[in-house]
């Protein structure tokens, strides 16, 4: 396997039953033609539906709203009728790729059909950092679309500085005023890599930690939570949203778009920082699926994801979202477009790019992994932090 060795264990403790996969919803209402593309919001860019996208592809998408966990996604592509229902889709996380592909749920790509492969990050190319996370066993499977290192936004109107260490997620002089994301993935590996850093804790790898570590991250976070240090784990992008902008919340780990947001609906200066000891890196990538390839969407699906390298794309999701774009040519495509991107959009974008080149270049990032070996300790574990 590539990120990962990715078990029969591993499967069967996330795959549950069939019977589960069954009760999955399906895609209702999904049109006979065009691409049957299971995709979330965040994958579009443009008109509120997916007309921008359609026209510069030149396709056709019958989109289905997706917001499946990864283990229900796999669920549902594996045992379930996902492959009948889908022609294409996103991930939910650093890994699914592989276990889809190990499944036989998507299919090799064929790279000379994407002209913008030419432009792609240098990271995705066959020895860069990235390149395993986009293919199973040395083929190419995926194709990314976003990307971004997660840190931590700040109210910087009210604390008065710029924080550089997750250790303002714990300090006491934000007791009760600190959130943490209600998700065992990104909420234990950025701890862990603060632990890690810090010394505070030995961890190896806080992308794949033993059960020994994954207890030790956990029981510091429940020491914490029992204290009264979070005022809550956010779940879902609105929470996230709303605590920082109400000021309920002045510290949190989270995504890039919810600090953006929460600023906007705000108003006031919040801002999204680099951590010195490093931080969550992810992307989210785009596959054919089997049933997409024996229904002959090769030609489609290979417009849409040449549409995901671009340009066009990539300065669009930078400039709404702040992900980071998976191409290269981006700076110049926004200086060719003045009536597109004005001077003031222009300067956000070369200020988040900086921002994340920042993030990038920290040593102790590590990658995300929805799928870590001892998955079944980091459930348990996480369900006590939760009940604490």
């Amino acid at each position: 396997m590539n990120q990962f060795e990715f078990t029969r264990r591993q499967m069967m403790a996330l795959m549950g039953s069939a019977a589960t996969a069954a009760m999955l919803p399906a895609a209702a209402g999904a049109a006979d033609d065009g691409l049957k593309f299971w995709a979330p919001g965040i994958a579009r860019v443009g008109e509120k539906d997916w007309s921008s996208m359609e026209a510069e592809a030149g396709i056709k998408l019958a989109p289905i709203a997706k917001s499946a966990r990864a283990d229900e996604a796999i669920q549902k592509m594996v045992v379930g009728d996902g492959n009948a229902l889908y022609d294409a889709m996103t991930d939910n996380g650093g890994g699914m790729e592989d276990a889809l592909a190990s499944q036989n749920a998507i299919v090799e790509l064929d790279t000379s059909k994407i002209p913008n492969w030419s432009i792609i990050e240098k990271r995705y190319l066959d020895g860069g950092a990235a390149a395993d996370t986009i293919r199973y066993e040395g083929k190419v499977v995926a194709i990314p679309y976003i990307s971004n290192a997660d840190a931590m936004a700040f109210n910087h109107d009210v604390i008065g500085f710029e924080p550089d260490s997750w250790e303002i997620l714990f300090d006491e002089q934000f007791k009760g005023r600190a959130a943490l994301q209600n998700d065992f993935g990104p909420t234990l590996t950025n701890t862990a890599i603060y632990l890690k850093q810090s010394g505070k804790q030995d961890i190896e790898n806080p992308s794949d930690m033993s059960e020994a570590e994954v207890k030790g991250v956990c029981q510091f976070l429940i020491d914490k939570k029992k204290a009264g240090q979070f005022r809550t784990f956010w779940d879902g992008f609105q929470n996230g949203v709303d605590l920082l902008a109400s000021e309920e919340v002045l510290v949190a780990s989270c995504w890039e778009p919810i600090q953006i947001v929460a600023a906007r609906k705000s108003a006031k200066d919040i801002r999204y920082g680099t951590m010195k000891e490093g931080h969550q890196t992810w992307n989210n990538v785009v596959m054919l699926t089997r049933g997409g390839r024996e229904r002959g969407m090769d030609d489609t699906f290979y417009k849409l994801v040449n549409l995901y390298l671009s340009p066009w794309f990539g300065a669009r999701t930078l400039a709404a979202l702040g992900f980071t774009p998976q191409m290269t040519g981006v700076l110049e495509y926004v200086d060719a477009n003045p009536d597109v991107f004005d001077a003031a959009t222009k300067a956000t974008i070369n200020d988040r790019l900086a921002r994340k080149q920042e993030r990038l270049a920290v040593p102790g990032n590590s990658w995300q992994n929805v799928f870590p070996t001892n998955i079944r300790a980091y459930q348990d574990w996480w369900a006590r932090v939760q009940a604490a």
